[in-house]
């Protein structure tokens, strides 16, 4: 009988987005009879505890660098360089003692470059080969790429959650390059994937959703341009804060109906049955939509390269509809798009999956 293996998961902490696409991948391991450890800070253990039962909890908080109200994100970025070495360092070093202490025999690490080890088997989880830059400085982004390859290149393999032909979702930042070696596709990761449709829903009066994801100034800014753009409609506006922790309901003029959290039935509900959805171009979030079937009007954060590409990107191929958030002005047009990408999709991504974890768990 084979060893049951101690998996350590490990999301990068900017948003709730790389933890959440992290969950199926972690079910799929439970599914597999591992345990699952996850890694991570306060507010991701809260949203673990919840979608992973009994799954083990350790506290090893990410690089959280935030946003800039005043100048582009990947600016910002830079000029946190610095830090984000030590971290890696710091990050790198604690992680051994972790496996020493926990016998850990597997990390999986979601774009955290200091979660990688000698001792065990390490797998990177990215979709940003490519890290885009503004098409001024797109001839630098091999400066950006190299030194992503050299993270890639201390794991033992990199797992990219998308499809690898024609029909894929993150373009240019996967596709049309050398990927690693050690690159396998894995199709779209969500947690909604595998879910029964339920035998009611408590969401079907008509609303429209907004999703908010990622962290201040940029979430209140959209709540705020949003939430005022759609009170001139009838229909009710539901608010998905996109916030860890208790699940909390609010009500504004009895038009708008927040919620800080929902479980992943509840949340699932919401959007089945919505009239239309505003959204980042979160590229968890944008999987999360397709494996559900809904399509969505985009909103990149501003200055946030690699959202306002996939949004170009998906718009694009038809899939989904996109608006720059200076442009929301007190109307909005709700968009009423339809699911237009291949319905193979699904299918694929879990062979894909079950695919690389064979390789993984038993090489």
């Amino acid at each position: 009988m084979d060893k049951i293996k101690n998996i350590l998961i490990c999301p990068l902490e900017w948003g709730l987005g790389h933890a959440g696409r992290m969950i199926p991948l972690a079910r799929e391991l439970q599914k597999r009879n591992n345990n699952v450890i996850t890694a991570c800070g306060k507010a991701h253990q809260e949203l673990f505890s919840r979608e992973l039962p009994g799954a083990g909890h350790i506290h090893f908080p990410g690089f959280r660098p935030g946003y800039s109200r005043f100048i582009p994100q990947w600016i910002y970025l830079l000029l946190k360089t610095p830090l984000l070495f030590y971290h890696i360092i710091s990050e790198h070093i604690r992680l051994k003692r972790i496996i020493r202490k926990h016998d850990i025999d597997l990390v999986i690490s979601d774009n955290r470059f200091g979660a990688w080890s000698r001792k065990v088997k390490s797998v990177y989880v990215t979709h940003l080969p490519v890290i885009p830059l503004p098409d001024s400085l797109r001839y630098f982004e091999w400066i950006g790429m190299l030194f992503h390859r050299f993270f890639i290149n201390r794991y033992s393999f990199c797992l990219i959650p998308d499809l690898p032909g024609k029909i894929n979702l993150s373009g240019r930042l996967t596709h049309g390059i050398k990927l690693p070696r050690n690159a396998r596709f894995i199709g779209i990761l969500s947690r909604f994937s595998g879910m029964t449709p339920p035998e009611s829903n408590n969401f079907s009066f008509p609303h429209n959703t907004v999703i908010l994801s990622g962290p201040e100034p940029q979430r209140g800014m959209l709540r705020r341009k949003v939430t005022n753009a759609l009170k001139h409609f009838d229909t009710t506006t539901v608010v998905l804060e996109g916030k860890p922790g208790p699940e909390t309901r609010s009500a504004e003029n009895g038009k708008v109906i927040s919620y800080n959290h929902l479980a992943t039935g509840e949340m699932r509900d919401v959007l089945v049955s919505s009239s239309s959805i505003i959204t980042r171009s979160g590229y968890t979030s944008v999987m999360e939509l397709i494996s559900l079937g809904c399509s969505a009007m985009l909103i990149p954060t501003p200055g946030q390269t690699e959202q306002e590409y996939l949004a170009r990107h998906l718009a694009a191929k038809g899939w989904f509809l996109t608006i720059a958030q200076r442009q929301i002005d007190k109307m909005i047009t709700l968009p009423h798009p339809e699911p237009a990408w291949p319905e193979c999709i699904i299918k694929e991504s879990r062979v894909l999956l079950e695919k690389a974890l064979d390789e993984i768990l038993n090489q």
